[in-house]
Order: C-alpha cells, then structure tokens, then sequence
C-alpha cells in the first residue's frame, strides 16, 4: 500500500519497484491525497493499481487507515512513495511475520536513496521524552545490521503489519495526521503484547525528507506535537512525570551539537533559522497542549487491549533507548 500527494515521478519508481517482486503474490493499492499533477492515472494506467482517490490531503494516517480498510490479505505491507523496494523485499518481510502467530509486525532495512552505503532505519529507538527515531540512521552499513532480531517497532516507510493484529488494536491514530504515526501504532501494538521482528534482507532505498523536507517548520512542529501526543497516550507515568527533565536534556545536547554545526540545528542556520525552530516548538506545544484531553481519554480506552503492564512498558522503552548523542 502506498499514500500518495503530489509526487508522480517518486511514485512512478515506486510502484516500478513493485513491479519488480519475486515470491509473493499481493495487490497494490494506491491511496492518492487529492493530487493534481497525475499520478493516480499514472499508477491505474501504467501499473493497474487499485486507486483509493481523496478529494484533498487527508494525511498519511487517515489514507493508510482507508488502505488497511480496503485490503484483502492477512498481511498490510506500507512503502512510502519516496521509496524503492529490492525485488525480494516483500518475501522477506512476509517470512518473518510467518514465525509465529505473535509476530505483528516486520521492520525493513532502510537505506537512505542518495548514499545507500548508509543507514536510514533498521527499526526503530525512542528516547524517553517520546522524540524517536530510526535504528543506525545516518551509519555506515558496515553489515552492523545483518541480523534477523526483535526491534521496538518498524519504519512506517517500508513496514509490514498483521491485518488481525491493526483488527484489534485498530489503524493510525489519525489526530497525528504525518510524523510520529508509526511510532504510536507500533508501542501501542508492543504494550497490546505483539512482537516486531527485523528483516534485513527486506531492503529498501529512500529519499529521506522529501514529503515536506527537512528545513520545514511545519514538519518540526509536528514532530514535536506528535512525540508529547505520544507520550500522554502510551507511557506509563513513571516516565511521563519526567518527561520535560529528558526533553531539557535533549534541547541541551541539540543546543551542544549545533554549536558544532551538526544536528537537525543545521537545516535551520542562522539567528532566523533557529527563531524559527523556536517558534515550531512552541506551536507543536501548544498544539499537543490542545489535545491533550483527547489523548487522555485514548490513554484510558487502551486497557481494553493492554497486555503489558506499566512496568513493562517503561522497561520496554529504557532497553531501546536512543543515547543524548543519537538524539542529538
């Protein structure tokens, strides 16, 4: 399943990598945002895709929630348009889901388009604030990620889920809209007692950033909005009480790391850059601010489907924690 807005020729060699699958039979379906430069013609006309057509941008949470709804196999595999499957991508991530009953999910290993002698994502980390991030992102592979092994939860760039597993525990919380989606559905899936498991030979290239880009504010808003959405809904409150002591402990080594001209400091240079930064920081505060009620109620509706205990939860995060030096 792939959601589309406004980008034909990433589509285009998406939908060709597709194309491209050895041993598996699957359907491709094509959930377009209301685009207006083609591309749900192109991927009915040049790939006979099932296309899924909104009249505007409902956002990737709502659009795959739509796919998911539509889908007819046991399996949901999601492939960001920006993203370029190997021919054995799909087999690979359906060989580890057939483990075992328990295994919800299946993670890819993700290289970044432009260089893939380096890592995007081999699963998933969190730091204990909620901001989280891909596993190795930014490595060399160096083959440091070759094993088949249990992760947080996987990418939603290139992610395989079990169809009675989002049955159960239901799709993307579509109040996040883009960012952070993938982690939500995925520690909500680890505390309703599913496991994820990583498939290295499941690889995948990707154009990082290109939805909306790295230097834009509206995706660092979201992005801070998203990770406190996170946690008010799925963390035990041993860990959300702490929360703005690990956040002040991030800004600060951000803070350290752009003074060396590193971080995600650097796509906003200059004194009006990091205004900037501020000023998306304290809109997606506010913003998570005004859902927060929301997310509480969600929090209370999760012991329906609760199998870890709080305890195990905050366990759970600690053990694939990103260090101050990742998340910096």
């Amino acid at each position: 399943m792939v959601v589309n807005w406004n980008r034909k020729e990433l589509l285009r060699a998406c939908l060709a990598s597709l194309s491209r699958q050895t041993e598996a039979a699957f359907e491709v379906i094509v959930v377009d945002n209301g685009s207006t430069d083609g591309s749900p013609e192109l991927a009915e006309r040049e790939f006979h895709a099932r296309v899924i057509r909104n009249c505007d941008n409902r956002g990737f949470c709502a659009a795959n929630n739509q796919g998911i709804a539509a889908a007819r196999g046991e399996f949901i595999a999601l492939l960001n348009n920006d993203a370029e499957a190997e021919p054995g991508w799909l087999a690979a991530l359906h060989r580890v889901c057939a483990q075992g009953p328990e295994v919800g999910m299946a993670a890819s290993k993700v290289l970044v388009w432009e260089d893939p002698r380096r890592i995007d994502k081999a699963g998933h980390l969190i730091f204990p604030d909620g901001q989280n991030r891909g596993r190795g992102t930014g490595a060399l592979d160096r083959g440091q990620y070759d094993r088949e092994e249990e992760v947080l939860w996987p990418d939603g760039c290139a992610a395989m889920y079990r169809k009675p597993m989002l049955d159960r525990i239901g799709g993307f919380d579509e109040d996040f809209f883009a960012y952070g989606d993938d982690a939500e559905l995925g520690l909500r899936a680890r505390i309703a007692g599913w496991r994820c498991v990583y498939a290295p030979d499941a690889v995948v290239r990707h154009h990082r950033g290109s939805t909306l880009g790295k230097s834009s504010v509206l995706r660092l808003e979201l992005i801070e909005r998203n990770r406190l959405l996170l946690a008010l809904k799925l963390f035990p409150w041993s860990l959300l009480w702490l929360n703005p002591v690990y956040f002040a402990a991030r800004l600060a080594a951000g803070i350290a790391a752009a003074g060396q001209g590193a971080g995600d400091t650097a796509h906003f240079p200059g004194i009006r850059g990091k205004c900037a930064m501020a000023a998306a920081l304290i809109r997606g505060d506010l913003g998570a601010l005004r859902l927060a009620p929301r997310m509480l109620r969600k929090r209370s509706a999760i012991r329906e489907i609760r199998r870890l205990s709080p305890g195990q939860v905050r366990r759970l995060i600690l053990d694939h924690r990103l260090s101050l030096r990742e998340v910096a």
